[in-house]
């Protein structure tokens, strides 16, 4: 897997805005990732020093649309906290 695959989008909430000044980003990672590949993905994209991944499986919600059902996909997200004074840059714009 490439970086850039493993790696699929940040997740920018209030809660996860919060936890950025502790040092701790949010991504929605490939189900497939363990966290050495999600640790390496980060050092090499953002060039910063990772101290620990904590990983989450989140099951898809079902949604109805009037008398169908269908249910989202699931997905993986990662909690990454950064080594002291490391900043990844890329979320203090939003």
């Amino acid at each position: 897997m490439m970086m850039h695959d493993i790696l699929v989008k940040p997740v920018i909430t209030e809660k996860t805005t919060m936890m950025m000044s502790d040092g701790k980003y949010t991504f929605k990672v490939s189900l497939h990732a363990n966290k050495i590949e999600i640790r390496k993905a980060v050092e090499a994209v953002f060039g910063v020093k990772v101290k620990s991944v904590n990983t989450i499986r989140m099951t898809g919600k079902f949604k109805r649309m009037g008398k169908h059902m269908g249910k989202r996909p699931d997905y993986k997200k990662a909690i990454v906290t950064l080594q002291e004074g490391e900043t990844i840059e890329f979320f203090e714009g939003a």
